[in-house]
């Protein structure tokens, strides 16, 4: 027989009723609210155990409740919108840090945590140790989890102590009214408090001071309002000296210098933050947080979005920079200037290379794999020389005691993991027909989108097919513009561009991934944009540009940004180009992509001409320097190196200084 269900009276949430117990018991087949909430009936579920699991569950939620609090806080600064509830978050799990308070260590050691993403571990029984004040470089291939790694850092999903300030630099900011100079300014928001705070008590003081004036010093209301005045001042007083403390006067020409060196002129400075594009409003980010200095600074690719005079600026401002800096770059020479340490994240673990650049860890991290691959190799030797001494007297009598020796050695042997093989990425371009010059010519070309905005005037620029040319400037200039007319994308306003008649060029477009279908695979994107070949050659195609196994396979989309840019890479060489133009190459690529680039393009016996911002790539690839400025492209006389250092110069003679 069926049981009976008794009729509730009345709903209940069992979710939002912290004395009620979401396992109810059952008595036969019946729910008895009240027995179930006192207990009087006997539940099937161990009460302590039951207990146990639902404070963990509220201290799960509650963890969940603070992470988002806290995330939010280390978000601010890219979220002008909404800005005083974000003040809220931000002063309250980032008390004000001055006087004896700010003596707290900074210093940042977590161990045994674990990092994962749906269907990928990042990191396992990982150690996280940032000495305050040190500059680490995170380095590793791409798709091994950094910006992974920088996220949870952000969000507080390893337990960092809540006394540090965090600042993920990971988005643009909201463009609205406000002037760039102000939205930097607006970042300290304990300034910006105390600074409204100052303004509201003299407003109040000196309403005071008029109702005041009014009453005779013997009345009672007169006594109120000076013991109201006292408290008032006292107030204030405190927070002159935390401004002070702070340096609040110095904090605008801070700002400034700081936009300045992130080539926003004293005009710009002044514009709306709604009017800059996506790449000027990261700039903005980065500035803001420059200017707030939090106490960890968490940078994923900055110079992605800079020029080498940004790059410069930023690299001398982080070598003086007072708090703890975590950087993930591919920009080697950038990473030689700023990083004290370097961080190898790679097999679900990190490695800490302490007290040297970029260049030295490279040459330690090779020289510990190959130990590595020695030891591994020597005590596999061993084993087997054990395991064969085994195998053959085991069994023998006047040997068995031997046998059992060595298998007691044997079984006390440390269990040593086979290295890691190498990481290597090859990339491959087609061998190149000759051709009779000229190849590409630049004469007297003047371009302007618009009559009244002439971007370049007068550009004479010659490419051949021993050409290597690199292509610097500042963001703006009209790089990318003077790629797109060389190619024929943009027509000269006046002058003349002549290509020899069988020319191929090869155009390596900074925003590549547009011109991918993101929904097909690699081989099914090819076969339909170059036909004739079957799907094998262009498996075999695309392995010699790193997009190995069933990468070739698989949606783009799944693909990480130094993936889908081997894939630009491998349809460019399948049109057989004589010239490469390649704006920002470098974007995406991991240091050993950028390295493998390089040595394909010293190789390929046509010409190329880049624009980037990488000086090592620039260092490694070009003979011939021009500088994109003031609506000119001219031949600079020197190398990447001199440029930056003429840069250096002329910024401390215009007062941009990087110091804090």
């Amino acid at each position: 027989m069926a049981p009976s269900a008794k009729k509730l009276d009345q709903a209940i949430h069992v979710g939002s009723s912290r004395n009620i117990s979401s396992t109810l018991g059952l008595a036969g087949g019946a729910v008895d609210l009240e027995s179930a909430n006192t207990r009087k009936v006997e539940s099937r579920v161990d009460r302590k155990k039951l207990e146990k699991a639902e404070r963990k569950l509220r201290a799960k939620q509650d963890r969940k409740e603070f992470k988002n609090v806290e995330y939010e806080a280390s978000r601010l600064l890219n979220e002008p919108n909404e800005a005083q509830s974000y003040e809220e978050f931000y002063m309250a799990v980032n008390p004000l840090q001055l006087g004896d308070t700010a003596s707290k260590s900074k210093d940042i050691k977590i161990d045994s945590f674990d990092i994962s993403m749906p269907g990928l571990r990042i990191l396992t029984d990982s150690s996280l140790t940032l000495a305050y004040g040190r500059r680490y470089g995170l380095v590793g291939q791409n798709g091994i989890g950094k910006s992974t790694l920088l996220r949870a850092l952000a969000r507080r999903e390893v337990a960092i102590p809540t006394h540090i300030s965090i600042l993920h630099v990971e988005q643009e900011i909201t463009g609205d009214d406000t002037p760039a100079l102000q939205a930097v300014l607006d970042a300290d928001v304990w300034r910006k408090h105390l600074l409204r705070e100052q303004e509201k008590i003299s407003k109040e003081l000196a309403e005071l001071e008029e109702e005041r004036a009014k009453m005779a010093d013997t009345s009672a209301d007169a006594a109120k309002l000076d013991t109201q005045r006292e408290g008032l001042d006292t107030t204030l007083s405190d927070i002159h000296a935390k401004l002070a403390e702070m340096e609040s006067d110095k904090a605008e020409s801070r700002a400034a210098s700081i936009l300045a060196g992130l080539g926003f002129s004293q005009e710009r400075q002044q514009f709306a933050t709604k009017t800059f594009s996506g790449g000027w409003r990261m700039r903005l980010a980065l500035a803001r947080a420059l200017f707030c200095e939090p106490d960890l600074l968490l940078l994923d690719e900055p110079s992605n979005m800079l020029d080498v005079p940004s790059i410069t600026f930023l690299a001398n401002y982080l070598q003086g920079y007072p708090s703890t800096v975590l950087v993930v770059s591919h920009d080697r020479a950038f990473l030689n200037e700023v990083a004290t340490d370097i961080i190898h994240q790679h097999s679900e673990r990190l490695d800490y290379y302490k007290g040297g650049n970029f260049d030295s860890f490279y040459a330690t991290k090779e020289e510990r794999r190959k130990t590595a691959v020695r030891e591994y190799e020597k005590q596999m030797a061993e084993r087997a020389h054990l395991q064969a001494f085994i195998d053959k007297f085991r069994y023998n009598a006047a040997k068995s005691s031997e046998a059992q020796s060595r298998i007691k050695k044997l079984e006390k042997m440390p269990v040593l993991t086979p290295p890691e093989a190498a990481y290597s990425v090859h990339f491959k371009f087609p061998e190149v027909e000759k051709m009779s010059p000229p190849i590409i010519q630049m004469s007297g070309v003047t371009f302007g989108y618009s009559p009244d905005k002439i971007l370049l005037k007068n550009v004479d620029l010659d490419v051949q097919l021993d050409s290597r040319i690199g292509i610097v400037g500042p963001n703006g200039a009209g790089k990318t513009t003077a790629l797109k007319l060389l190619i024929g994308a943009l027509q000269p306003t006046t002058g003349i561009i002549s290509q020899n008649p069988r020319l191929r060029v090869g155009f390596f477009a900074q925003h590549h991934v547009d011109a991918l279908d993101l929904n097909d695979s690699a081989v099914g994107f090819m076969s339909k944009t170059y036909h004739g070949r079957a799907d094998e050659e262009y498996r075999r195609h695309l392995g010699a540009f790193g997009i190995t196994g069933m990468t070739g396979l698989q949606k783009m989309e799944l693909l990480s940004g130094g993936q889908k840019s081997r894939v630009a890479f491998a349809c460019l060489a399948l049109q057989n180009p004589h010239i490469l133009v390649l704006d920002e190459p470098s974007n995406h690529l991991d240091i050993e992509a950028m390295d493998a680039l390089s040595d394909a393009l010293n190789k390929f016996q046509g010409g190329v001409l880049m624009v980037s911002h990488d000086v090592t790539m620039l260092q490694n690839v070009c003979t011939s320097l021009w500088v994109c400025d003031n609506g000119t492209i001219e031949h600079f006389d020197g190398t990447v190196k001199d440029y930056k250092r003429r840069i250096t110069a002329q910024a401390n003679d215009a007062g941009v200084v990087a110091k804090h």
